[in-house]
């Protein structure tokens, strides 16, 4: 048995910022099961959000955050993030982290969608995500052990199941082994692999999520997923994320004809919110138009967006016709494992951070380049808890005090491809009823009870893999199913509207217990329990 002070599961920027800002004095384990840099962080074109400016100031940022998450945010953690921006920024900028500069030499700052304000800032144009990674690995110190290829697929709980004291994880030889923690931190990301057409990662499978209900976390808003416009979409297939940032350099979305699109369809027009140009691209392309970004007006395009130039070599799109191809695909989780402001699940020693979490802040649509920022900001948070309170609790690593758990054996096999493609169609951006009453029975014949039973130490890594993704898709269409309204991130078509009486609610989600649970502030005053 190997003993830790402090486990990460997932290695983006959330974890990263953790075990940077725990200091020298913390032992830490990350645990990831890919490569080291293999997650969304890395991938995050978008910047990062922030009130920089003389004109900008972090209670507009709070608003347009606000405003985009259709006001079932959590505003103390909209308060805190925006509060806390500009000063993460500065000490970036202090460390060493190169940003792009304007021509004074000054923080450039962009404008994306539903923003008021220019305040995203980039690292090597459309490489931000990228760059901050490597930049804060750099400067882990040696306390930082890093365990690559480790999959983590079975959290260890104490006998009375109310504390988390490590995880089961499964090496690349098929090894299994047991790494007691006394604090344990999923940091594991979203679940955009569940959708057919995904900005995501391959890595993005829902597993953090998967472990946190099987061990019965509490989750919540899980119906919140944002699907971003613009993906680069040829032959049926999504080849990766075409950055908001484009649009706003001066990219307009268009029809083969030439047509824009978003002209009538909201003050904004291209730079509308994102669920509003999701949901216009996505009639377009019900209507069988194919939908372009128009990007004839943005000069030297490939050193402005690398990333998306080489997205565009490598998928055979000329972009010297100045258009590429484009369509809606998932992007970001706003539910996951419900936490308070301080990282913390209602599991004892268990935490969640970055976008495996919940705390509000995003409520129902995420604002653009908050996510990076987010990981940023709970991670130095966290870090800060365990700092002051992280020293004192006595050591559980016996094995004698683990509970025992009753396993079942598989029984059925679940098509991954037709699950993704259901997910794309029956849970997507527009949802209907009685789509999703028919996905959520496809997605009970497989057993969810029993699947969260199976011994997973007999299974392979794909098969857990398989089953953390058919639960993630079970958890998603049911919640769907609860949010009887239109609101942001997706439209119901019977209940087009969004009904201010049910702003206030939250959904909770916990395994096999019926609950009702007030949020720690007064705007969650209700939950609709799904079990």
């Amino acid at each position: 048995m190997n003993h830790i002070k402090v486990l990460i599961i997932g290695s983006g920027i959330a974890a990263l910022q953790l075990a940077k800002s725990l200091g020298r004095h913390i032992d830490v384990t990350i645990v990831t099961k890919s490569d080291f840099y293999d997650g969304n962080s890395c991938l995050a074109q978008g910047g990062v959000a922030a009130a920089l400016s003389a004109d900008d100031h972090p209670s507009k940022h709070y608003h347009d955050t606000m405003v985009a998450g259709r006001k079932v945010n959590n505003k103390k953690a909209v308060e805190f993030v925006t509060k806390e921006a500009p000063q993460l920024i500065e000490d970036l900028v202090r460390a060493g982290c190169e940003f792009d500069k304007d021509q004074a030499g000054s923080l450039e700052l962009g404008l994306e969608g539903a923003h008021s304000e220019k305040r995203i800032v980039h690292s090597g144009g459309d490489e931000t995500g990228k760059r901050i990674v490597h930049f804060i690995a750099k400067q882990l110190h040696d306390n930082v052990k890093i365990k690559e290829k480790m999959f983590a697929y079975e959290l260890i709980l104490t006998k009375q199941k109310d504390t988390c004291i490590g995880v089961k994880v499964k090496l690349a030889n098929g090894k299994i082994q047991s790494l007691f923690a006394d604090y344990i931190v999923i940091a594991s990301g979203g679940s955009g692999q569940i959708y057919s057409r995904t900005s995501n990662a391959a890595t993005a499978t829902g597993d953090g999520l998967a472990l946190a209900y099987i061990a019965g976390a509490e989750l919540a808003d899980l119906e919140f997923v944002q699907f971003h416009p613009t993906l680069l979409y040829t032959n049926g297939k999504a080849h990766g994320l075409i950055s908001e940032a484009v649009r706003g350099e001066g990219a307009t979305l268009i029809t083969k004809s030439g047509y824009p699109i978003m002209q009538n369809v909201h003050p904004l027009k291209d730079l509308a919110p994102r669920h509003v140009v999701s949901q216009t691209i996505h009639e377009y392309i019900q209507k069988g138009e194919q939908v372009f970004l128009d990007i004839r007006n943005i000069k030297n395009f490939s050193l402005r967006f690398p990333t998306v130039y080489t997205l565009c070599q490598k998928a055979g799109v000329n972009i010297s016709h100045g258009k590429i191809p484009v369509a809606p695909g998932c992007h970001f989780f706003m539910g996951g494992i419900k936490t308070d402001l301080y990282c913390r699940t209602n599991i004892n020693r268990l935490f969640a951070v970055g976008e495996v979490a919940c705390t509000g802040l995003h409520g129902s649509n995420r604002l653009a380049s908050n996510s990076l920022l987010e990981g940023l900001a709970f991670g130095e948070r966290l870090a800060k808890w365990l700092c002051k309170y992280g020293t004192s609790n006595k050591e559980l690593n016996d094995a004698k005090n683990c509970s025992t758990i009753n396993h079942a054996v598989l029984q059925k096999h679940v098509n991954i491809n037709e699950l993704k493609t259901r997910m794309m169609e029956m849970t997507g951006i527009v949802r209907k009823k009685h789509q999703l009453i028919e996905q959520k029975e496809w997605l009970e014949s497989f057993g969810i009870e029993q699947l969260l039973d199976v011994n997973f130490d007999l299974l392979s890594v794909e098969e857990t893999t398989s089953i953390f993704m058919l639960v993630n898709a079970w958890l998603v269409t049911t919640s769907a199913l609860y949010r009887t309204e239109t609101r942001g991130s997706h439209y119901r078509l019977d209940c087009p509207h969004e009904n201010n009486e049910v702003w206030l609610n939250r959904q909770i989600v916990r395994q096999k217990k019926e609950i009702v649970k007030k949020g720690e502030n007064n705007e969650f005053i209700e939950a609709t329990v799904v079990t």
